[in-house]
Order: structure tokens, then sequence, then C-alpha cells
């Protein structure tokens, strides 16, 4: 019987170190029996649905040699995958390694690399595992191989001494023999070249993240958005930081000898510039989240996958027993036109925004979400065409989504408009400044979208209640988005800074923005939208890219 990689023993003592962990696993999905003595562990190890031990050995669990010797020497537990935790020292790794363990790590361990061992061990049983099945594949096809040649033997030798068989009945047998192999031999480079496919597709949607939502990623960026944004200190100085600044430069020039009075006034001057800007940005913004915000919207973007040939949907072999997709030796999700498992699905967000009642603007790669996209396109040359599913925006304030459909494409600029059903919907358009002079090399700039998606959202509530939206949606980011509009959950980021250049088809900015920004409307110091974003780069200095608004016109005018 084949052993299931996800369910484990963990033995070590009770201590919150061992809570840690048990948590941080049972957190990632695994059915974790845990023991506090070693001989208890070892009759659980037995139970023929165990794959992985866990054997804490660094405080005090002297028989660890033993354990490991026990769990080598029965053939019950010989494929058993074991991880030590030792002690702190190098060495102790080294002489846990020796024991027979396959892997050992120094506690205290931090429990996200416990999980990540534990995942790759599980990774290596499945890869054993699916090489043992091919060698008893393998075996048996021999054995095949061998009676057929036995048999063989018997009709030649049967042939042979019957002297008056036609030599043409014997050509005729020689023919079909040759015949067999041949039809044998293109079976099976038929075989090897579709298994060559079926890896490759596998391997693409594994990069593309698939359609099912792993929800301890998701949580994990979460985390990581809320502690990013509760430690960040590198913000611009405050307006009532240069207010204090500037009364202690005038308290300083009311004393100041002759010679000091002018650097003073200059660096007066300088704080009272950086402060009318500040104030400035400051009402542009309020402004802006009163007025305009509630007129952008978060979109999702479900892409499905057909079979260029039979119109078939992609879909997933199956789901284990955590609702995860059943995974290759590689770790990729397995794949299938037949059977009636979960269609693979790909989940784009991006950000639109009102231009006229009904139509929304955004990018044409949020519309089309395989338009230069080279993995998307490595799966069309597989034989799969990509094909939207369905889209909605979800605007804030609503209680749930609305359906959208695209309605134009432009071929000169990566942009799109999309119609949505707004009866209900009482939200204004947008104004725009299409004109020359729009944008303005240094003018101050806000920047409104729902960067980063859907993490980002759920980053700004608690950590219970975006652990019980995951666990109640099972997964489905559809159900998660409407739970977040019913909550009223869903706001885009407000996010301020300049123009750094003005270049062709393109504006230059630096107010913070990134994946999940894209078609999001860049407004100026008067509140019109001047640009929509499209584009970041990164790595230098958060710069971002906008299209000017102008390009749109011929979009906006049909």
């Amino acid at each position: 019987m084949d052993r299931s990689p996800e369910k484990l023993v963990f033995v070590a003592p009770e201590s919150a170190a061992s809570g840690n962990l048990k948590s941080a696993l049972q957190d990632a999905g695994y059915d974790l029996a845990w023991f506090a003595a070693v001989h208890e562990g070892l009759e659980a190890v037995r139970q023929p649905d165990v794959g992985l031990l866990l054997l804490d050995a660094s405080s005090g669990v002297s028989s660890a040699s033993e354990a490991i010797a026990t769990v080598r020497g029965s053939a019950a537990t010989e494929n058993v995958r074991v991880i030590l935790l030792t002690g702190p020292e190098a060495g102790d790794r080294a002489a846990g390694l020796d024991l027979g363990a396959d892997d050992a790590l120094s506690a205290p361990a931090d429990p996200a690399e416990v999980v990540a061992r534990v995942r790759a061990q599980c990774r290596a049983l499945r890869a054993e595992a699916q090489l043992r099945d091919r060698a008893r594949i393998s075996d048996e096809g021999q054995q095949i191989a061998h009676t057929a040649f036995e048999a063989l033997a018997v009709t030649e030798k049967m042939t042979s001494d019957a002297v008056s068989l036609d030599r043409r009945l014997k050509f005729g047998v020689a023919a079909v023999f040759v015949a067999a192999a041949l039809m044998a031999g293109i079976y099976f480079l038929f075989a090897h070249t579709a298994h060559k496919e079926t890896v490759r597709s596998n391997a693409t949607i594994a990069r593309l993240e698939g359609g099912l939502m792993h929800q301890q990623d998701l949580i994990a960026q979460v985390r990581k958005l809320r502690t990013k944004e509760a430690g960040s200190s590198n913000q611009p100085a405050s307006k009532d930081e240069l207010q204090k600044k500037a009364a202690d430069l005038k308290a300083k020039m009311s004393t100041a000898g002759s010679n000091e009075v002018a650097a003073l006034q200059k660096q007066l001057v300088e704080t009272n510039i950086r402060l009318k800007r500040i104030e400035q940005n400051s009402d542009a913004a309020e402004r802006l989240i009163a007025q305009d915000v509630p007129s952008v919207c978060l979109l999702h973007v479900a892409v499905a996958f057909n079979n260029q040939k039979t119109g078939q949907r992609l879909r997933y072999a199956g789901l284990n027993s955590q609702g995860e997709p059943l995974q290759d030796s590689d770790g990729n999700p397995i794949l299938t036109l037949e059977g009636r498992g979960p269609e693979v699905m790909l989940d784009v967000f991006g950000t639109g925004f009102l231009v006229g009642s009904g139509r929304l603007l955004t990018n044409r790669h949020v519309a089309e979400p395989w338009w230069k996209n080279d993995e998307i396109k490595d799966l069309t040359s597989q034989g799969f065409q990509a094909q939207i599913s369905s889209i909605h925006a979800y605007f804030p304030g609503e209680k749930h989504g609305l359906a959208a459909e695209i309605q134009e494409i432009s071929q000169e600029a990566d942009l799109a408009t999309m119609r949505i059903d707004d009866a209900d919907l009482r939200r204004a358009a947008l104004a725009v400044d299409s004109g020359p002079a729009a944008a303005v090399r240094g003018e101050p700039v806000v920047s409104v979208g729902y960067a980063t998606g859907l993490a980002a959202i759920l980053a700004r509530t608690d950590e219970d209640t975006a652990q019980r939206i995951l666990t109640q949606s099972g997964g489905n980011v559809s159900d998660v988005l409407d739970e977040l509009s019913r909550r009223d959950l869903i706001r885009p980021l407000v996010t301020q800074g300049h123009i750094g250049d003005i270049l062709p088809g393109k504006i230059v900015f630096d107010a913070q923005t990134t994946s999940g920004g894209s078609g999001g409307p860049l407004f100026n110091h008067q509140g019109k939208v001047i640009g929509v974003t499209f584009a970041v780069l990164t790595g230098f200095g958060g710069s971002n890219f906008g299209i000017p608004i102008r390009l749109s016109q011929p979009l906006l005018t049909q």
C-alpha cells in the first residue's frame, strides 16, 4: 500500500517549542500525531499510512539512535523518512545524519524551516513511491516479455519440425511479428511524447500558481504585509515635524549673529516650501478619498484553459484531504482533460475606474492576462487556449461584486474598457485631463489602486478575521471576495508622490504601487486623472510607469 506523505508522527517532550512546531505543521495541512514517549511514536510509525517521523533528540532523548535503527530495521517502516532535531552544534547535525536520519537541523528550530524540510521530504517520498511503481511495472513487463519469448521459441520449434509447412506461411508469421514490433515502437514513442507534454503543462501551470488558492501561503503573505506596514519608518517628514522645525529656526534667528542669519534664513525658506507642498498634497489626497475613491474598483479576472482541438477544459486530476491539487513527484499539480476534478483557473487581480455610465477603464494586460505573457503563450504552444471564465468588479461600499465583460481593446496602448451593469451603482465617472499640460515634471500626483490584490485587503483585517474568511471560503477566491465585500473591507490604497519624468507614451512617477495596482488612475494635484498605472520598475527607487490618459481617448469616444 502506498504511503501518504501528508501524515507524519512527531516525537518530542512537551514544551513551548514543540507546541509551536505542532501548530505550524497542522496549519500547513499535515495530519500530525504527537507523542512524548519514543516507544509510543515508534508504534504509530508502523501504521501503513505514515510516511515521515520527526524526532526531537535535543532535550535528552537518548534513544534517538535506537529509534532510527528500529525504523530502518523493520520492513513495515523501511520507507519512512526521518527528520532529527539535534542540539545547537554543527557536529550534532552531522552525528544525526550518521545515525541514519534523512535530514537533521538544530533546535530550537524555526517552524517555517521545519515545515519546508517536511515538505521536501514528502516530495522525495512521492518520487520514491513513483519509482517503485515504475520498477514494479518494469518487472511485470519483463515477465510478460519472457513468457512471450518462450512462447515464440516453442512456436519456432514447432514450425521447424513441421517440414511440410509452406514457406510463405513462415514469411507471413515473420511479417506479423515485424508489424507488431513496429506498432509497439510507435506506441511507446507516442506515449513518451505525450508524457513529456503533460509534464511540461504541469510545470507551466505550477508557475502560473494554478487556480486553487493555497491558504497558508496567502496567510504568510498577509502577515508579511502587516509587519512591513507596521515597521515602515522611512516616511518623509510629517507636517508637524516641519512646523516645529520652522519654529525652531525662527527662534534661532532671533538670537543668532549676523553671520549665521543668512544660513538660517535659507533653511527656513526650504522648510516652508516643503511644508507648503505637504499641505497641498494632503489636501489633494483628502479630496480624492472622499470624492473619487468610491469609483475605483478591484477587478478579479478568472482565466480557464481549453483544449484547442476538443474544447475540453483543463482540470486537476483530483484533490487531497487538505483540498489541494494532487501533485507529481516534482511537486507540480497533475492535470487532465477528463474526469470531474476542479477546473484549472488562473486568478488575476487588477484595478479599474469609472469613465462613464457602466464603463470601466483598465489595462489590456488585466482584461486579457495572456497578452504579452510568455508563460501563458507556452501553454498555447502545447495545445491549450486561454479563455476568460468570468470578470467581477468590486467597488468600495458595495456588498457584492458586479459582473463585467470586455468592451474594447486598444491596439496602440496597454488599455481596455469594460462594461458593467450599473443599474444600482451610484458612482460618478472620474474627471480626466487629456491636455498636453496635464502631466508636468516635478508636480505632485496621487495613485489609487489595489496593489498586491487580495493579500493587501486581507492584511487590513485582524489575523482571526482573515483566517475565518479563508477557512469558510474553502480557498475559493470568488467566495473570499464576496465575503470581504459583505464586510465592507474592499478599499484601495492611496499613495502620494511626484512625477519624475515625461517620456513618449509614459509618465514616470514615484507614488508607491505594485502588482494589482495595474489599471489604477493617476491623479494630478487638481484631482483629475492624467494617467493609468501599467508597470512597476523594480529595483529603481520604486519608480512606476503610467500611460497618459490622452491615449485612451480613441476608446472613450467609441
